[in-house]
This record gives structure tokens, sequence and C-alpha cells, in this order.
């Protein structure tokens, strides 16, 4: 029964974290996978701890982090939290739907709130799609709306004047990148 619980909320986390990318369907249907060298569960809480060396796998998503938290709540929605990892970044991979490409992404804390279907990027954050790219210190991802934003100061605050900006790399879709030397 422990397991069950557990694989049905790592299967939502799994999920949730695949909303970032417009992920590939049919891992929705896809067994979880979760290995680490320590796990922990609180069932009266509701709270499950994946510690040292954390690698989830469903259908073609791949989360890399050193801890991964996730919680639910008394209705049923849950919060997952990806920290560290190579690095000091957590990690993620997946499949996009409909298309030969993977979308990745890296921060030092990943977090997904089910009730709200957002995703948060935190601190050194990047997504990247095919060739394009995007890098900043918070990337949100709001799975309803479809949109994100990406700031240069963490919770999505901008910081004026800051060194650190938000860099947005896209690549032309219908023309191929022009070999070096050559406009």
């Amino acid at each position: 029964m422990k397991f069950q619980i557990i694989a049905l909320i790592t299967t939502s986390l799994a999920i949730s974290f695949a909303g970032l990318a417009h992920a590939e369907r049919a891992d929705r249907e896809k067994p979880v996978t979760i290995e680490s060298d320590k796990a922990s569960y609180d069932d009266r809480n509701k709270v499950q701890i994946f510690e040292g060396t954390v690698n989830l796998k469903q259908g073609t998503l791949v989360i890399v982090s050193e801890k991964l938290v996730v919680t639910q709540d008394a209705e049923g929605f849950q919060k997952g939290i990806a920290t560290g990892g190579q690095g000091g970044l957590a990690r993620f991979r997946q499949k996009r739907e409909g298309k030969d490409e993977y979308i990745e992404g890296e921060a030092e804390r990943i977090e997904y709130d089910g009730r709200t279907d957002k995703a948060r990027l935190f601190n050194r954050a990047m997504t990247r799609s095919g060739q394009d790219e995007t890098r900043g210190q918070y990337i949100e991802y709001d799975g309803y709306t479809e949109q994100y934003t990406v700031t240069n100061g963490a919770n999505a605050n901008v910081v004026k004047n800051s060194k650190e900006r938000v860099v947005t790399t896209i690549y032309p879709k219908s023309a191929k990148p022009a070999a070096p030397g050559k406009p």
C-alpha cells in the first residue's frame, strides 16, 4: 500500500515537471522509477524524501537531483522540490510531444505545485528546447496558460542594474544555421 501511494505521488510529480515542456503524453502512462541512496516516508504527513543522487525516470522523462521532496495536501494535490545534484543543479530532460527533440532544464532548485500547475526554476535557471535556450535567475512556467516568466532575480523580482541578465537565444525554424564563416 505504501508503495502504491508513493508511486501515485511521484507519478503526479513526474507528470507535473513534464508540463514544463509540452512533453511526451505517453510518458504519463509509464511507470515511475526512483533510484536514490536513501528514501524516507512519512505517511501521516504525506511527505516522501529521496536523497543521494536521485534519478527519477518515467518514459522519456528523467529528473536528476541530490534531493527530491514530495508532499501532498489534504485535497490530494502534490508539490515537489528537486534540489542540488551534479554541479549543484537539479536537471530534467524529456522528449517533446510529436517532435524529435527534447526539452531540458536545470536550476539549483526546481519546484512544482500540482494545485496551480506551475513549475518554478530558481537560481542559475536554464531551459532548452531544440536549439532555443533561455537563461535567468528565475523561470516560471504556468501549465494552464502555457506562459513563461523569466527574470534576473529570484521569485520573479527584476533586479535593476544587475550584471545578471535574462538571455534568450532563438534560432529560425525554417532556416538551417549558416556554415561557419558564411553570412
